[in-house]
């Protein structure tokens, strides 16, 4: 008997409690009704956590049967067949009554003066949990992790499935219990002192922001993002490019002038003279000419033709030139492109004149010449 007993089993094989238990349960019925229906003090803090309002008798018999801290309780609603747990708070409820929180009055489909079973349990203490906000207004939360571990200080054990409820800067936040880890029979963990993962799912009811095109670009697009003159660069068709109007402003884009003509539209009045003219008494202005750069062209001042009235061939180039320079690429803050064009280098012959593709001398042929016949010729 004393191998057994060393064992921890008893006389006839049973094993023993552990010490400070009982092989008795605590298992009695109560009528339940919400902490506001509670005499005394406003506790309202007890609705947003997990903790029950038991009588004293209870505390007598939880003493008695060896149950000690922490004491967990299991919740059967038989009516509904629904099974919750709870923690108690403290031992002064009238006989023959319990107050519960409003959201386990809720999850256990309870109505006030309901009869409920109330029996001791045990619970592995959590190592994960995963929880789903029931409405989106839990994003504006700065820290929620923070915020949900001050809130699990007033829990005691969470089951999975239930709904529960705390109170953060005078609003209300309802969360569901998606997962557990470790899962049991009872599908319940303990949430004090113990480390306890936690991970979020989406909000329910959260619905993603619509993209707003914040590109900032004030250079015109066209209708459909392609360049009138046709495609300008084989990566000019995406997106981005779309965004800040390649077609416009693409080096050898022929009409760049006809773009930039929108963009430059602010402050292009004339200007008044304030002093009076030559003549006394002369109220009449003379205008001047826009300060601020017209779009298309350049503020530098063409150099004038040799001949007036003649037009010479660096004259027009000069125009053509100016008309036709290539708009100033504008882009948002924290963007980049990469999308111009890339000129490849002109091979050049030894005269400087480029050469053509097919002119290119190959290499690398794989043709060779032989030393013997040279050998042969140098005996002779």
């Amino acid at each position: 008997m004393s191998f057994y007993s060393d064992m921890g089993f008893g006389p006839m094989g049973m094993r023993r409690p552990p010490v400070g238990q009982s092989m008795r349960r605590f298992d009695e019925y109560y009528r339940c009704y919400p902490v506001v229906m509670m005499a005394g003090p406003d506790r309202t803090h007890a609705n947003y956590g997990g903790k029950l309002f038991l009588p004293p008798s209870a505390l007598e018999k939880l003493t008695r049967l060896h149950i000690t801290y922490p004491m967990l309780f299991e919740l059967t609603n038989g009516q509904a067949d629904k099974v919750g747990h709870a923690g108690v708070l403290e031992f002064v409820a009238e006989e023959g009554r319990v107050y519960l929180p409003q959201w386990l009055m809720q999850t256990l489909d309870l109505e006030p003066g309901d009869l409920l079973q109330i029996k001791s349990t045990d619970l592995p203490p959590g190592k994960f949990i995963k929880l789903q906000p029931q409405s989106p207004s839990f994003l504006d939360i700065s820290d929620p992790r923070a915020v949900l571990e001050n809130a699990f200080r007033n829990f005691s054990c969470l089951t999975k499935d239930d709904i529960f409820q705390f109170h953060y800067n005078d609003e209300v936040y309802d969360i569901k219990v998606l997962e557990i880890k470790p899962d049991n029979n009872q599908h319940a963990i303990v949430t004090m002192e113990t480390d306890l993962e936690v991970d979020f799912a989406t909000p329910l009811g959260y619905k993603p922001p619509d993209p707003v095109n914040r590109s900032g670009t004030s250079t015109p697009r066209t209708a459909a993002g392609v360049p009138h003159g046709g495609a300008v660069h084989p990566y000019a068709q995406g997106t981005m490019a779309q965004n800040i109007n390649y077609a416009s402003i693409a080096p050898n884009s022929t009409i760049p002038e006809a773009g930039a003509k929108a963009v430059s539209q602010h402050f292009l009045g004339v200007g008044n003279k304030l002093k009076p003219g030559k003549g006394k008494g002369s109220s009449s202005s003379t205008p001047l000419k826009s300060s601020t750069p017209v779009a298309g062209q350049s503020t530098n001042t063409p150099p004038p033709a040799a001949t007036a009235g003649i037009v010479t061939n660096e004259s027009l180039s000069a125009n053509r030139r100016y008309a036709n320079a290539p708009q100033p690429l504008r882009l948002p803050p924290n963007k980049l492109f990469f999308g111009y064009e890339i000129k490849p280098v002109r091979k050049k012959d030894e005269n400087g004149e480029p050469v053509a593709g097919d002119e290119v001398k190959p290499k690398f042929q794989g043709q060779g010449q032989t030393l013997k016949g040279l050998k042969k010729d140098t005996k002779k």
